[in-house]
């Protein structure tokens, strides 16, 4: 699936409201559903199941848990700057787990990604400067 494919997937999910724990479009969605759901449109079944999680999941063990799992599953990128369809991977807070994703929608001068979060749902964000700076990884669909 090239980056084009991705982000026209990811763009169907627009409007879908945040539902902890959820990846169904149109029904409900956190970031880590998103890309679940952006996954099963694109290359069928789930390369593996997700265990229930809580708000503050994995944050108490200071363990990376959704950083190990996507470089499970999706290709680890470095150094260049996000295309358009990567899979980025954000830290929140300095010190805290990186635990919120998002796609690349577009590169450029006016970047974006699209992203899942509480009382949004998914939306087209820009790519700002502190999004930026949150960024710790990024990774393409494989």
């Amino acid at each position: 699936m090239t980056g084009e494919g991705i982000v026209k997937t990811a763009r169907a999910w627009i409007g879908t409201p945040y539902v902890h724990q959820a990846s169904k479009r149109d029904f409900g969605c956190d970031c880590l559903g998103l890309i679940r759901g952006v996954w099963r449109e694109n290359y069928g079944a789930e390369p593996e199941a997700i265990p229930a999680y809580s708000a503050d999941w994995s944050e108490p063990q200071g363990d990376e848990a959704l950083w190990k799992a996507a470089r499970r599953h999706l290709r680890a990128v470095e150094h260049r700057q996000p295309r358009a369809g990567d899979v980025l991977l954000f830290r929140m807070r300095s010190g805290a787990v990186a635990k919120h994703l998002g796609i690349a929608g577009s590169d450029g001068p006016n970047a974006t990604f699209i992203h899942a979060y509480t009382g949004h749902g998914v939306v087209e964000s820009p790519f700002s400067d502190p999004w930026r700076r949150r960024v710790v990884a990024h990774f393409e669909f494989r």
